[in-house]
């Protein structure tokens, strides 16, 4: 919906978002169904509302708890029996400076202080502490935004006994707990006041009238925010970045005025603009963002623009170059074709309004952002949180070089006349095992993210894989697969119970798949094979005689509709809204599937 796509007007929003509200229920969509509770120690309930508008049209629909007023902290310490039930999916804890209650007189001492500053912390630890072991679902907390006035000036920010020191060093306390603590975010109130202002934002007049932390007006930022946070846990990003050339990654037209005399480098304040943009661009490599160009120009002149000396992004940086005459909603569509991924999982940015509106109506599921003055570029891409990161694996790290392995995999593959021929080229080991440590974000990040060939469309928080490889009802595997061309990182999850279908028992001679998926990169490589031998093999060690396996359709996995069958199982029933349940017989013997791949476990 263009109206919660950023920058909105949050005044709009407040005064509509009934209206908006009815629309994004009018959409005729499947959502994800999640339960959030906001505990909060001041008002809340706009912010609540706005938070539902942003989630739907993220996809997510969201039900929520709602503590009473100023009631969070000893809802949860004291197990709400309404909390409790509610079996919450996410809690987030809303606090801000303001409830700070016991702040650093001039008269302390260091030791004063820190006993203080403990003291603060200490009751926030004790809550997620509660929350971990109660709910063991994932936190959001706000960190603390800077005090609205320093009784010292500048010395506040230095001396020990300013508010402006013991708000940076309870925030850095935060950071400390979240970066050694899996399933804890912070939602960064401390940046987006200084963003939005620090005095507009703590204006007291929205406090004092009606118990909010921040100024209403700064809700639907507030409440954006908050969304890509939870967004981004449920797999909600997007992947690649569709960009323009002339007037987006650089000034001028190249076809018209010359790779040697567009705007890039150093020697203008213009050209400075877009070196920066795209030193910012370029950066988005390193989070596992993927690059690809979607332009109007003859592709000599594309490359040419990219050649020059001065321009930081190269043609190597991007994993498809379109540079042609074509419409760029084709292009557009052809870039998600050739990395296969959802066309809804791109963003393009592009000066050119009426290319913008070529793209959102040829395309409607792309992120197309409002392009200003070049001066606005980074903020308008940044702020969006197209890219919010919960997650961040080695796997991400390298996501371009996987990417620009694939080509080479398609190329070698033309040369081949025997797919099989070609497999055996490519010289595959796989590792497979059950999770482990090293990998449980990962896992997460793919049962969230993975949407054509996932069997169950089961998505699960880093908790809840962690809760599953630790229960010994289940069975668990992850696979990697690696070949001369490199390392794909872990591209399938296969995770089930014994028991009955919805009762998991470390004894029971059945075994039944929750989840099974594989990231399209590995597609047709025959890793499906190799992960069922496997699991046959697990399931075997255990004495289990069946293996059941589900499909629940969606709008993205019809591709894995037959995959069962096609694996050797058999068909027992499908209901009239595409949803199978499949059978293997493990009581004779099994012939191993797996042909291409050399298989280790660990």
């Amino acid at each position: 919906m263009r109206e919660l796509e950023y920058p909105f007007d949050s005044s709009y929003i407040l005064t509509n978002k009934k209206k908006l509200r009815r629309r994004l229920f009018a959409e005729d969509c499947k959502r994800l169904q999640k339960r959030i509770a906001v505990l909060g120690m001041s008002t809340t309930h706009d912010i609540k509302d706005v938070l539902e508008l942003f989630l739907l049209n993220y996809g997510i629909e969201p039900s929520f708890y709602e503590s009473e007023y100023a009631q969070g902290w000893n809802d949860a310490m004291f197990d709400s029996p309404e909390l409790v039930a509610f079996k919450p999916d996410i809690i987030f804890v809303h606090t801000s400076s303001r409830n700070i209650t016991d702040w650093p007189a001039v008269t302390d001492s260091r030791e004063d202080v820190d006993a203080k500053l403990e003291s603060c912390f200490a009751r926030y630890r004790q809550l997620w502490e509660k929350i971990a072991c109660t709910y063991s679902c994932p936190v959001i907390q706000n960190n603390f935004e800077l005090p609205a006035w320093r009784l010292m000036g500048n010395r506040d920010a230095w001396d020990w006994r300013g508010r402006v020191r013991f708000t940076s060093r309870l925030n850095e306390k935060l950071a400390g707990w979240a970066d050694s603590h899996e399933n804890f975010y912070i939602n960064d109130i401390n940046y987006l006041a200084a963003s939005y202002g620090l005095e507009q934002w703590a204006n007291p007049f929205y406090y004092h009238m009606y118990k909010y932390i921040l100024a209403v007006p700064a809700i639907p930022a507030f409440s954006h925010n908050l969304a890509n946070i939870i967004k981004s846990i449920y797999g909600k990003n997007k992947k690649a970045l569709a960009l323009d050339l002339d007037n987006t990654l650089w000034g001028g037209i190249v076809g018209d005025d010359g790779a040697d005399n567009i705007e890039i480098g150093q020697e203008t304040p213009v050209a400075q603009l877009y070196s920066e943009f795209q030193s910012y661009i370029k950066s988005q490599k390193d989070i596992g963002v993927l690059l690809t160009v979607n332009s109007k120009n003859d592709e000599e002149n594309a490359l040419a623009g990219l050649a020059r000396p001065d321009s930081i992004l190269k043609k190597d940086d991007f994993i498809d170059i379109k540079a042609n005459w074509d419409s760029k909603d084709r292009n557009l569509l052809s870039i998600a074709d050739d990395l296969n991924i959802g066309a809804d999982a791109i963003v393009f940015v592009d000066d050119n309004p009426a290319e913008r509106e070529i793209v959102r109506q040829g395309v409607p599921g792309a992120a197309v952002p409002e392009m200003p003055e070049p001066e606005h570029y980074i903020s308008t891409i940044d702020r969006a949180g197209y890219f919010e990161l919960t997650a961040f694996s080695a796997d991400d790290l390298k996501r371009n070089e996987m990417y620009r392995a694939n080509a080479e995999r398609k190329k070698s593959e033309a040369s081949f006349a025997d797919y099989g021929s070609y497999l055996d080229s490519l010289e595959m080991q796989g590792e497979i095992a059950p999770f482990a440590p090293l990998y449980m974000s990962r896992i997460a990040q793919l049962t969230n993210k993975s949407n054509q060939f996932n069997l169950t469309t089961r998505r699960c928080t880093q908790a809840d894989i962690e809760a599953v490889a630790a229960d010994s009802s289940y069975i668990t595997l992850y696979g990697k697969l690696a070949d001369k061309f490199g390392d794909n990182g872990v591209v399938s999850v296969v995770f089930g119970h014994r028991g009955q279908k919805d009762s998991p028992s470390a004894d029971g001679v059945e075994f039944h798949i929750d989840l099974w998926l594989m990231s399209c990169r590995v597609l047709r490589r025959g890793m499906e094979d190799a992960m069922l031998d496997s699991l046959v093999a697990e399931c075997q060690k255990r004495g289990i005689g069946k293996l059941w396996g589900y499909y629940y359709p969606t709008a993205k996995n019809k591709m894995v509709k037959d995959f069962y069958t096609t694996m050797g199982f058999s068909k027992v029933s499908e209901d009239a809204d595409g949803n199978s349940v499949c059978v293997l017989d493990l009581s004779g013997e099994y012939v191993k599937r797996n042909r291409h791949i050399e298989v280790t476990a660990k």
